[in-house]
């Protein structure tokens, strides 16, 4: 499964400290190798601290944005 991010989520995922930056790492991994979460609709993903928006297009999945809370 490829992933791609839109530039504003790249922008925050190398914005993040390092341990906020490796669950947002995780929390793509997951939604990529997640056949059930491989919908082709808007869908999002939440860890611990930080969330993810995505969509999946055939074998992309494409991050829409990211965040942290605090």
């Amino acid at each position: 499964m490829k992933i791609e991010l839109i530039q504003r989520a790249a922008n925050v995922l190398f914005d993040v400290p390092d341990d906020m930056h490796e669950e947002i790492i995780m929390l793509i991994t997951a939604v990529s190798e997640d056949r059930r979460a491989q919908v082709p609709d808007l869908a999002a993903a939440f860890g611990e601290w930080c969330w993810l928006v995505y969509t999946v297009h055939d074998d992309v999945v494409e991050v829409l944005d990211v965040g942290c809370a605090g």
